[in-house]
C-alpha cells in the first residue's frame, strides 16, 4: 500500500529547521506526517544520480555525510506495535529513556527522544566513548603508525617510574584494548584527581601478567588517547574528525580533557543518539560508509571479536542471562544473541545485531543496565523478521504517537493527583544562603504567568533558571550537573553553559520540588526547597544516587 504524500521535503543536514524543499516535482524522499511527526519512506528514482551529482559539486562532503535513509518498521520485516510495546515497556519500567534510534536494513525505521530530550542534542557517552577511542587506535595501526603490540613504555619513557618491572615492560597496546593490563585493583579512582595520568598510571603495580587476566580499567583507555594523540600530535576528537566524524556527518560533538589537554578517552564524549546510531552502522557494515571503506574491514572484525573473558568459571545460568560474561574486544562488549556493544555507565548502548542486521541506539538513566537491555530482547529482537511485513498504517501511527509523548518523569508518578498543592506565590522573594559546597549566595524566587523564575548567585556569577509547572522548561545554567566523573581534575571544564530544562511541583503549600535536568548529560539535580517564615531549607538530591534510597548530597540554609 502506498502512503499518502502530504509534503515532498528534502533536508540539508546542518539545519533541519530551514530546509531545502523540492515542490512540484517527483519526490526524491516521500513523507507520511502523523500527528507532527514525520515518517520517511525512500522513494528513489533515477534523478537522484543527477542530484547527488549536483550536490557533489555544491557540497563536496555530501557523499558521505547523508542523511541516514529512512523506512518504516513493517517494509524492514519488523512490526510497529512490537516498537510501540518496546517504548511502553521502558517508560513503565526503572529506566529513564532519554533517546531511542532503530536501524534496520540500514534504514532508520523508529526513533524517539523523550521530552526534554530531542534529536539535535548531544548526550553523555560514559564509557561508550572507549569504543571511539579503540577506533581511533585502529585508524593509527590501518596508517601502520602503530601495532597492537607495541609496548606501552616506548611511547612514555619520559614519564616512567625509577623501577620498571617485567610486567610493565612487557603490556602491549593490545592489553590495554583489552582491558587485560594486570592491575590488582581499577585505579580509575585515584588516578584522574592527580595531574599527571599517565606517569600514575605507569607508577601502579603490575600485579599479574599482561594480558592475563580482565579487570575494567578506564585508565587504560585514556593511555591509549594518549597514545593517539602522542603519535599523531591531535587529541582523539582531532585526529578521528577527517577519518570518522566528518565521513559519517557527525558535526555537533565535544570531548572532555585533562589538565594536560588530552581527551579522557574513556569517558567524556558528547554525541547525538543518532550520531551513535551511525557509528555503530559503520561497524555493521565492517567499516563501510555510503561504500567507501572508511577503516578496514579486518579492523571492525578484530575489534568487536572477543578477545579475553570477563569470568572464565561463568556458569551455563550466567552465560545465558548476562551480558558481562559474554567476552570482551577492543573496547566493546560482546552480547548474547552473537551480538556486540559499546557500553556506557548509567545505560548509554550502541548494539550491533549482525544477524539480525541492525543497530539499536540508546541513551538512557538506568540503575540496572541489564534490565534495559532485556528489553530490547524481550520486545525488540523477536519482531525483526526476514521478510518485509504487510503495511500496517494503524500501527505504525500508534507507534509515532507513543514516541511523541514520551516524557521525563522526575516524580516517577503513573498519573498526575487531580488536585494540586497551592504552594507560595512569590514576588522577588530572595534568601541569603548559608556555607555551602558549590559556594552558592542567594536564591531568588519569582512566581510568572509561565511558572516560576529562580536566578541563583554564587562566586562564580547569576544563573537564571526558569521551572515549568509540571512541565519542562528549556533554559541553560553555569552550574555543573551531577557526573559520575567529577573527581576528575578538570571535570567538564569547558562545557558550559550547560543545556537544562527545569520543572517544578509543590509537594503541599511549604514545599517546593525543584527539578533540572541536563539535557546533554544523564542526570538531574533535585531541590526539594521547605519554606518556614523567613527560613529556606534546600535539600540537593543528584538523580542517579537515588535508585535504591533516598540520598541528600548536601542540605543549605538560609533567610
Amino acid at each position: 500500500m502506498e502512503h499518502p504524500v502530504y509534503r515532498v521535503t528534502w533536508y540539508r543536514t546542518r539545519d533541519t529547521k530551514h530546509p531545502f524543499k523540492l515542490t512540484k516535482s517527483p519526490p526524491l524522499l516521500r513523507s507520511c506526517e502523523v500527528k507532527g511527526v514525520n515518517v520517511f519512506i525512500a522513494n528513489f528514482r533515477t534523478q537522484i544520480f543527477h542530484m547527488k551529482s549536483l550536490l557533489f559539486l555544491l557540497f563536496p562532503a555530501f557523499v558521505f555525510a547523508q542523511p541516514l535513509p529512512r523506512s518504516t518498521p513493517e517494509k524492514e520485516g519488523v512490526s510497529s506495535s512490537a516498537i510501540t510495546k518496546f517504548l511502553t515497556a521502558f517508560q513503565n519500567s526503572q529506566n529513564e529513556l532519554h533517546g531511542f534510534v532503530f536501524i534496520r536494513h540500514g534504514k532508520v525505521i523508529a526513533e524517539a527522544w523523550a521530552k526534554p530530550y530531542g534529536e539535535s542534542l548531544k548526550h553523555t557517552l560514559y564509557s561508550t566513548s572507549k569504543s571511539f577511542t579503540s577506533t581511533a587506535i585502529g585508524f593509527l595501526v590501518s596508517e601502520k603508525k602503530i601495532t597492537v603490540q607495541d609496548k606501552v613504555i616506548s611511547f612514555f619513557p619520559d614519564k616512567l617510574p625509577d623501577t620498571v618491572s617485567d610486567n610493565l615492560k612487557a603490556l602491549t597496546v593490545q592489553n590495554l584494548l583489552t582491558m587485560s593490563v594486570g592491575h590488582e585493583k581499577d585505579p580509575s579512582g585515584v588516578i584522574p584527581p592527580q595531574n599527571d595520568w599517565a606517569k600514575a598510571f605507569l607508577a601502579t603495580p603490575i600485579v599479574n601478567k599482561p594480558g592475563s587476566k580482565f579487570l575494567y580499567n578506564s585508565m587504560a583507555t585514556y593511555m591509549l588517547s594518549a597514545i593517539v594523540q602522542k603519535v599523531s600530535g591531535e587529541k582523539v576528537i582531532d585526529y578521528l574528525e577527517p577519518r570518522l566524524f566528518k565521513p559519517l556527518g557527525i558535526t555537533n560533538k565535544d570531548w572532555e580533557t585533562n589538565g594536560e589537554d588530552i581527551n579522557t578517552g574513556g569517558w567524556g564524549l558528547r554525541l547525538s543518539t543518532r550520531d551513535m546510531a551511525k557509528f555503530g552502522l559503520l561497524f555493521l557494515n565492517k567499516g563501510k560508509w555510503n561504500g567507501k571503506q572508511i577503516i578496514p574491514a579486518a579492523w571492525i572484525e578484530e575489534a568487536s571479536s572477543a578477545h579475553i573473558k570477563q569470568k572464565p568459571d561463568a556458569t551455563p545460568e550466567e552465560l545465558a542471562s548476562s551480558e558481562w560474561v559474554q567476552g570482551y574486544g577492543y573496547q566493546f562488549w560482546r552480547s548474547r544473541h552473537n551480538s556486540y556493544r559499546a557500553d556506557g555507565a548509567f545505560g548509554q548502548y550502541i548494539l550491533v545485531l549482525p544477524e539480525q542486521d541492525a543497530v539499536i541506539a540508546i541513551n538512557c538513566e538506568t540503575p540496572d543496565m541489564q534490565n534495559e537491555i532485556n528489553l530490547v530482547w524481550e520486545y525488540l529482537k523477536p519482531a525483526m523478521g526476514a521478510k518485509a511485513l504487510p503495511a500496517d498504517p494503524k500501527a505504525l501511527q500508534a507507534m509515532v504517537a507513543a514516541a511523541s509523548n514520551l516524557k521525563v518523569n522526575p516524580r516517577q508518578l503513573k498519573s498526575e493527583s487531580a488536585s494540586k498543592p497551592a504552594g507560595i506565590k512569590f514576588a522577588n522573594k530572595t534568601f541569603t544562603l548559608n556555607d555551602n559546597q558549590n559556594k552558592l549566595l542567594s536564591v531568588t524566587f519569582n512566581t510568572t504567568t509561565n511558572g516560576l523564575d529562580v536566578s541563583i548567585v554564587s562566586e562564580t556569577g547569576k544563573s537564571d533558571l526558569v521551572f515549568g509547572d509540571h512541565k519542562w522548561l528549556a533554559g541553560s545554567t553555569g552550574i555543573k550537573g551531577p557526573s559520575l566523573t567529577s573527581h576528575a581534575v578538570n571535570s567538564l571544564q569547558g562545557l558550559a553553559p550547560f543545556k537544562i530544562a527545569g520543572e517544578y511541583a509543590w509537594v503541599d503549600d511549604k514545599t517546593l520540588e525543584l527539578f533540572i535536568q541536563y539535557t546533554e548529560s544523564a542526570h538531574r539535580w533535585n531541590w526539594t526547597c521547605h519554606f518556614d517564615g523567613d527560613g529556606i531549607k534546600i535539600e540537593r538530591k543528584s538523580s542517579f544516587a537515588n535508585f535504591k534510597e533516598v540520598k541528600v548530597d548536601e542540605t543549605i540554609t538560609g533567610k
